[in-house]
């Protein structure tokens, strides 16, 4: 015996309920169904988008493995071989790729005996110094300052292991005495003795 249809065996007070029922029914079908596709559509396109970007995107360049190292502001504390301190600072600091020995210093200023009485500052526009001999070489408008003198030379050597300073250039200022020029120079001790060869003229100051 075939089972018969509910809606045929349904009143007609009926009839509207289970029409309702077929239509919530068929929205459930509709959504059980389109919902996991719509999932998966946006899915798709979320990874499209992603790999579409990742191939679109420029690749970082990388840095030029062969630059020179160069360090900004550095600051260098040491000591010569009797213990007296100095400090060198410079604008920037880049080692010489020719020569790894040398470190091409920009605006170099050097300090010696920073935390005595009467602390010596040479400064130039340019400079190098050579890690082989530990020496430090001063160029471009080189000027010599203390509590006591102020000298400008055109160029300046010192050697950090014995704390002496030399130029072969000419030098010109004034010193406790008065007004000094002179072919060249050297600067012993702590700046506390300073020496003049070569042409030497000076104009003591009375007292």
């Amino acid at each position: 015996m075939a089972a018969a249809d509910p809606s045929t065996m349904a009143t007609p007070s009926r009839r509207p309920e289970i029409v309702r029922w077929r239509r919530r029914s068929r929205v459930l079908r509709l959504l059980r169904l389109g919902l996991p596709a719509a999932i998966v559509l946006i899915l798709a396109v979320m990874a499209g988008s992603v790999a579409w970007n990742a191939l679109r995107a420029k690749p970082t360049e990388a840095g030029d493995p062969d630059a020179p190292i160069r360090l900004v502001n550095p600051r260098f504390v040491g000591r010569d071989d009797k213990g007296r301190a100095f400090v060198l600072t410079a604008a920037s600091a880049t080692r010489d790729q020719a020569d790894y020995q040398r470190v091409i210093l920009d605006k170099p200023a050097l300090v010696m005996d920073e935390e005595g009485p009467d602390p010596l500052r040479i400064s130039g526009g340019a400079g190098v110094y050579h890690e082989g001999n530990r020496k430090l070489q001063l160029s471009g408008g080189v000027r010599l300052s203390g509590a006591r003198q102020a000298f400008e030379t055109a160029s300046s050597m010192f050697d950090t292991k014995t704390g002496e300073l030399v130029g072969s250039g000419p030098i010109q200022g004034s010193g406790s005495l008065g007004e000094i020029s002179a072919k060249s120079y050297a600067v012993y001790g702590r700046g506390e003795r300073m020496v003049f060869k070569g042409g030497v003229r000076t104009r003591l100051q009375t007292k």
